[in-house]
C-alpha cells in the first residue's frame, strides 16, 4: 500500500504580508532594506538614504561593517536557478543590501554634508511610499504634534560612547532627555573607533556619524572613566536615571601554560593600541588564535604593521614576517564572514584550521618562542553545543615571538563597587537584565549593547540601545511610549518590474589589490558601488511588499497560473493531500459542506520563496482572480 503524502501549509494570519519582507523582519531595528533599495532601483537616492537611516543613527557605519542579517534571509537567495533545460543549479545570492546602503550614505549622509542637513532631511522627508522607514521623521511629527509628549530635560547618565550608549543618548535626545555620555577612552565610539580597523571603517566617517547625534543637544565626555574620575553612586545622585552600556571590551585569557609574561597579548587589546597609535612589543612571527571576525581583524592588522614597517626599511627577506591563524573550527565550520576569510587569504593570513592550542613555549629568558597545537577532532556535540575533543597524540609547533589571544570578550564592572550593590550580577561580569526593560534590580539602572545580551553584531546593539531609551523615558516621566505601524493593501493595477531583472546575477563588491591594501595600514579595502553597479543591483531585488492575491470567489481552478509560474511557486493540489490544522479547518470550515470529501475539491498552494513577483500569474488568470497589491506600513508614534 503506498502511503499518502500530506503536505503541510500555512494559512495567511494578520502579520503574514508583513512578514514577507523578509529583510526588514530580520534587521534588529527593522530598517525597511527593500524600500530604500527599490527607491534607490528607480532612482530616488536621497529618499533610499533617508529610509536607510530612519531607525538607525549608525546608518553610515553599517553600510561599512553591518554583519548585514537582513542578507541572510534574503528571499533572492532562496529562489531557485535553473539551466535552460529547467534543472536545479543552485540558489540565487541574495541582493547586496550592505553595500547599496553605502551607496546612498555616500551621497547623502553625513559623509557628504554637514549634521544639520542631514537632520534637516530627515526632518522633513515626506515618504513616496509609506513604510516603516519613517521613524525618525515619525517621531519628530509626534511629538510637534502631541502624540507624545517630550520629556521634561531629565539629565540622564549613559556609560559608555559605543553604538548602544550613542544609539540610546539618540533617542532620548528626540524624546526630550538631556544625555550625557561618559566615555573613558579619548574618542567616542566604542569598539567601532578602537576595535574595528581603520581599513574597515574610516575614522572621519565615524567621527560625522558621531557629530549628527551631537547635534541633538547630546553631550559626550571622553576621557572620563567611571570607577576613576567619578563614582556610579554619584552619577545616581545627579542624574535621573543611569544607563550602563560599556560593552565588552577584554581580552578573554585560555590559561594555557606560557600565557602570562611579555609577548602574548589580547586580540582586542592589539586593535586599540592600532586605533590609539600606541606601541606594542610586537615580534614578526605572530600566531593569532581564534577564528571569528575578530581574529581575523587582529591578523589582518598585524600584517598590515609588519608590511607597513618592512616597506620603510628594507625590503622583506624570505621567512621573515609571518601571521598565522589557528582556529578550532574547519574552514566551514568558521564563525567569520567568508569575505574576512577570502580576503585574509589574499593578503597572505596562513591560516590552520582545526587545531587548538595546548601551550605558549618560551625561551629560558621568558621571551615567546613557540605555539604548541593539537588536533581538534570535532568542535561541537550532537546538540551543537561547544564541546571539542581533541587527538592529543597529533600534534604541530608553530614558531613565533608572538601571540595574540581572540577568542572572546569579557565585561569590566570594577565601577560597581561604588554606587551598585544593588545592582544584582546573575554571574562574575554579567548583570540581571530584565529582557523586555533592559532593566536592572535597581530602579534607576538600566543595561544596553553586549552587556544586555552578549557580544553580537552592531545593529543589535544598536537596537538595544533605542530599546533602553524607551524604558528610560518610561522610568523618568511616567508615560509609555510605542509605536504602531498602521497597514494599507494596495493594488497596482499597472504592476511592472525591471527588464530581465530575475536573471541578473549579484554585482560583485569592488576591493583594492592585496598589495594597495597592505602599502599603507588604513588604505581602504572595499569600494563603492558605481550608480549604475549600485541601480543594476537594486533592480535584482524581488520587492517582497509586493505579492500576487488570489480572490477565491473569482477562480475557476483552471490551472493557467500554475502553468506559466517561471520559478514553480504554484501549484494545484486537492484538499485531500494537505495536513488537517486548526487554522486550515476555519479556513475550509463554511466553504464546504461538513461531509464534502476533501479528495473532490482544489486548492492552489504558493511557496513564497520561489515567488519573484513577476505578475505572470495575474497576467494569465482570464477571471482576473489574481491581483498584484502592495502591503505598506507607515509608523505612528503615541504615548498610551
Amino acid at each position: 500500500m503506498t502511503a499518502t503524502v500530506r503536505l503541510q501549509v500555512e494559512v495567511p494570519g494578520a502579520d503574514y504580508h508583513r512578514n514577507l519582507i523578509s529583510c526588514q523582519v530580520a534587521c534588529p531595528v527593522h530598517t525597511d532594506a527593500r524600500g530604500y533599495v527599490r527607491a534607490l532601483a528607480t532612482g530616488r537616492f536621497e529618499e533610499a538614504y533617508l529610509i536607510a537611516r530612519g531607525p538607525n543613527p549608525f546608518a553610515s557605519i553599517c553600510g561599512r561593517v553591518c554583519g548585514a542579517p537582513c542578507e541572510a534571509a534574503c528571499r533572492r537567495g532562496k529562489v531557485p536557478r535553473v539551466d535552460a533545460d529547467g534543472s536545479f543549479v543552485a540558489n540565487d545570492r541574495p541582493i547586496s543590501i550592505r553595500a547599496l546602503k553605502r551607496f546612498v550614505c555616500d551621497r547623502y549622509g553625513p559623509e557628504s554634508r554637514a549634521p544639520g542637513a542631514v537632520l534637516e532631511a530627515v526632518r522633513t522627508y515626506v515618504p513616496t511610499v509609506a513604510a516603516d522607514a519613517d521613524e525618525l521623521a515619525a517621531l519628530l511629527r509626534a511629538s510637534v504634534s502631541g502624540d507624545v509628549v517630550p520629556a521634561n530635560g531629565e539629565r540622564i547618565a549613559i556609560i559608555g560612547a559605543g553604538p548602544a550608549g550613542l544609539s540610546a543618548a539618540h533617542d532620548l535626545a528626540l524624546l526630550g532627555c538631556q544625555p550625557v555620555v561618559f566615555e573613558a577612552e579619548a574618542v567616542p565610539a566604542g569598539m567601532l573607533a578602537l576595535g574595528v580597523p581603520a581599513y574597515r571603517l574610516p575614522r572621519e566617517l565615524i567621527a560625522r556619524e558621531v557629530a549628527v547625534i551631537q547635534a541633538l543637544g547630546v553631550e559626550i565626555r571622553c576621557g572620563v572613566a567611571v570607577g576613576r574620575d567619578s563614582s556610579l553612586a554619584r552619577l545616581r545622585e545627579e542624574y535621573a536615571a543611569v544607563l550602563i552600556a560599556v560593552g565588552a571590551k577584554s581580552s578573554r585569557s585560555l590559561g594555557l601554560p606560557g600565557e602570562r609574561g611579555p609577548g602574548v597579548y589580547g586580540g582586542v587589546d592589539l586593535l586599540r593600541a592600532v586605533s590609539l597609535g600606541e606601541s606594542l612589543n610586537l615580534g614578526r612571527e605572530v600566531v593569532v588564535l581564534g577564528g571569528g571576525n575578530v581574529a581575523f581583524d587582529v591578523a589582518r592588522t598585524v600584517l598590515r604593521q609588519i608590511a607597513f614597517d618592512t616597506a620603510r626599511t628594507a625590503a622583506r627577506l624570505p621567512g621573515i614576517g609571518r601571521v598565522y591563524l589557528a582556529s578550532l573550527e574547519t574552514l566551514e565550520e568558521m564563525p567569520a564572514d567568508t569575505v574576512e576569510i577570502v580576503e585574509g587569504d589574499e593578503e597572505g593570513i596562513q591560516r590552520l584550521n582545526g587545531w587548538g592550542p595546548v601551550e605558549i613555549e618560551r625561551d629560558p629568558h621568558g621571551a615567546v618562542q613557540g605555539v604548541v597545537l593539537r588536533r581538534c577532532l570535532h568542535v561541537y556535540d550532537e546538540n551543537r553545543r561547544f564541546a571539542p575533543q581533541f587527538d592529543d597524540a597529533v600534534r604541530r609547533r608553530i614558531p613565533c615571538d608572538t601571540v595574540l589571544l581572540a577568542v572572546g570578550q569579557m565585561t569590566d564592572l570594577a565601577f560597581l563597587a561604588d554606587g551598585g550593590a544593588d545592582v544584582e550580577q546573575a554571574r562574575p561580569g554579567w548583570l540581571k537584565v530584565d529582557p523586555a526593560t533592559l532593566a536592572t534590580t535597581a530602579d534607576d539602572v538600566f543595561v544596553a549593547g553586549d552587556l544586555a545580551h552578549g557580544t553580537r553584531l552592531l545593529i543589535d546593539a544598536v537596537a538595544s540601545g533605542k530599546a533602553a531609551a524607551r524604558s528610560i523615558y518610561r522610568y523618568v516621566t511616567g508615560r509609555t511610549i510605542a509605536m504602531d505601524a498602521l497597514t494599507a493593501n494596495i493594488t497596482l493595477p499597472r504592476y511592472e518590474r525591471e527588464r530581465g531583472y530575475e536573471a541578473i546575477r549579484r554585482v560583485p563588491i569592488a576591493t583594492t589589490s592585496p598589495a594597495e591594501r597592505l602599502a599603507h595600514p588604513h588604505a581602504t579595502v572595499e569600494c563603492s558601488y558605481t550608480e549604475a553597479e549600485a541601480v543594476r543591483e537594486a533592480s535584482r531585488c524581488l520587492d517582497c511588499g509586493v505579492t500576487p492575491v488570489f480572490d477565491g470567489t473569482r477562480c475557476v481552478l483552471c490551472g493557467g497560473c500554475v502553468d506559466v509560474c517561471p520559478t514553480q511557486c504554484l501549484k494545484l493540489v486537492s484538499l485531500g493531500s494537505l495536513c488537517c490544522s486548526p487554522a486550515l479547518d476555519a479556513a475550509i470550515e463554511g466553504t464546504l459542506a461538513t461531509d464534502a470529501r476533501l479528495e473532490s475539491h482544489s486548492a492552489i498552494l504558493k511557496d513564497e520563496d520561489r515567488c519573484i513577483r513577476c505578475a505572470a500569474c495575474a497576467m494569465r488568470c482570464p477571471t482576473d482572480a489574481i491581483t498584484m497589491e502592495r502591503t505598506t506600513f507607515s509608523t505612528l508614534w503615541r504615548n498610551r
